[in-house]
C-alpha cells in the first residue's frame, strides 16, 4: 500500500513521512504570507495537526503537497484577517528583502509608504500580491493554494496593483 493511502487509512507513520517530506514547503508559503518566522513555524505546526485531523477526508489519488499547502494558506489568511490592520514602523514586513542602496535620501520614506500602502490592502488582495509580485510564485500555484480560479489570481493581482498605486498617488509618490 502507498503511503497517501496508508495516511487517508489514518497511519501515524505515513503522516509522519509526509510531514518531513512537505514540512519545508508548507512552512515556506504560510512564511511568504505571514512574514514573521514564529507565526509561521505555529501555523505551520496547527496545519500538520489540522491535516492529521483530515486524514479520512484525503483522496489519496490526489496530491498531498497542494492539499497541505491549500490548509496551511487558510490558516494563514484567516491569521492575517484577525491580526490588526494598522502598520507599525518596526514591521518585519518585506525587511527581509534588502534595500537597494541608493543616493537619494527619500528612498527610506518611498520604502516605508510602499510597506504602508501594501500593508493596508485587503487580505485577499495582499495575500495575491505577496505570492505573485513578491515570491514570484506561478498562477496555478497561488490558484491551488487559495483555492481560487487562474482568473481570479490574475484578477486580484490587477487590483491590488491598482489600488497600491493609487494609494501611493495619494502619498505623492509617483508609482
Amino acid at each position: 500500500m502507498d503511503l497517501l493511502r496508508q495516511f487517508a487509512l489514518g497511519d501515524l507513520d505515513a503522516f509522519e513521512s509526509l510531514f518531513r517530506l512537505h514540512e519545508a514547503d508548507v512552512y515556506h508559503w504560510v512564511l511568504c504570507l505571514v512574514r514573521v518566522p514564529a507565526a509561521a513555524e505555529d501555523l505551520t505546526l496547527d496545519a500538520f495537526y489540522r491535516i492529521y485531523r483530515a486524514h479520512a477526508r484525503f483522496d489519496p489519488s490526489r496530491e498531498f503537497a497542494p492539499w497541505a499547502r491549500r490548509i496551511a494558506v487558510n490558516l494563514a489568511l484567516t491569521h492575517l484577517r484577525r491580526s490588526p490592520r494598522e502598520f507599525h514602523p518596526d514591521s518585519r514586513f518585506l525587511e527581509s528583502y534588502p534595500a537597494r542602496s541608493s543616493p537619494d535620501p527619500s528612498a527610506g520614506d518611498t520604502r516605508h509608504a510602499i510597506r504602508l500602502a501594501f500593508h493596508s490592502l485587503p487580505v485577499r488582495l495582499r495575500a495575491v500580491a505577496t505570492l505573485a509580485l513578491i515570491e514570484e510564485k506561478p498562477y496555478s500555484e497561488i490558484a491551488a493554494a487559495l483555492s481560487i480560479s487562474l482568473e481570479a489570481v490574475k484578477s486580484r493581482e490587477f487590483r491590488a496593483v491598482r489600488l497600491l498605486r493609487k494609494k501611493l498617488s495619494e502619498m505623492d509618490i509617483e508609482p
